[in-house]
């Protein structure tokens, strides 16, 4: 009986690095699955050799990755890799190439405006930091490569909504301030988007971060989709109404020349007027 309090004891009590490294254990072994059916499909036997595991296990780790669709499983075949890594390949490799189509043209427009540039992506209704070059004023700015903002209160933000429709701003509106975004009067907002359209680019009136103001323009693809955007941010001491109309051109046209890059054309910008009126 003592023997059997003590064994469970030390299994209640096993300690968080234990915990963490089996944790670990268990990712490695899922990456392992996923590499070892890269080459077509895998039987389980022989997967399971493959990975020098029982049965039992292998297919337990093929389960929860067929669950999040990472691999799936063809009968009397076996296991493959899964559509989720076609998915997250494209994202991939999307992402990397705007980042690095992108960056000279961030370094330039940081370089004559000596403010900071930033580019971000949609992301799960948020606005994804996918790079970010500082400026040579003094101003602290918080963003951070990496960071996820809301939509509705940044330039950059905004300027990735332009092509969508009023109903998807309200929804997005709302749940920003729901969530905690600076208090907002929509139909200020509303009017604001509405201006921002017609210009192709969209301002942060000090809505997300006191004190800061940016504009922000779009980037888009082949087919005229918004896929990114840029901005410039500094302080509002820095970023009058004039200051701020004046930047809108090398913005617009820094955003222009990287989706220039990534297979945009000016004979493809009609094609991103929306042929619904006015809103």
């Amino acid at each position: 009986m003592r023997n059997g309090s003590s064994n469970l004891d030390f299994a209640q009590s096993e300690p968080p690095a234990a915990k963490a490294q089996g944790g670990s254990q268990t990712l490695l072994r899922g990456l392992d699955v996923i590499e070892a059916v890269t080459d077509g499909p895998v039987p389980l036997a022989e997967l399971a050799t493959r990975l020098g595991l029982t049965r039992s296990t292998t297919h337990r780790l093929a389960t929860a990755l067929i669950e999040r669709r990472y691999i799936s499983f063809v009968p009397r075949m076996g296991y493959q890799l899964g559509p989720k890594l076609l998915e997250l390949g494209f994202l991939a490799q999307q992402q990397t190439d705007v980042v690095q189509v992108a960056r000279p043209h961030l370094e330039g427009l940081a370089t004559s405006t000596e403010d900071t540039v930033h580019l971000g992506v949609l992301d799960n209704e948020r606005a994804l930091y996918l790079d970010k070059v500082p400026g040579r004023r003094r101003v602290e700015i918080s963003s951070r490569v990496g960071d996820r903002h809301p939509l509705t209160s940044t330039g950059l933000g905004k300027a990735l909504l332009l092509d969508d429709t009023p109903d998807h701003w309200r929804k997005l509106f709302d749940e920003d301030q729901a969530s905690g975004s600076p208090r907002a009067d929509y139909a200020l907002w509303l009017q604001r988007m509405n201006g921002y359209v017609d210009v192709g680019r969209a301002f942060d009136l000090e809505e997300n971060e006191d004190l800061i103001r940016c504009v922000a323009a779009p980037i888009r693809d082949a087919a005229g989709n918004i896929v990114a955007a840029l901005s410039v941010s500094s302080a509002a001491q820095y970023m009058g109404d004039d200051r701020m109309q004046a930047l809108s051109k090398d913005v617009r046209d820094t955003a222009d020349a990287i989706s220039a890059d990534i297979g945009w054309s000016a004979e493809t910008a009609q094609k991103t007027k929306r042929g619904r009126g006015r809103r």
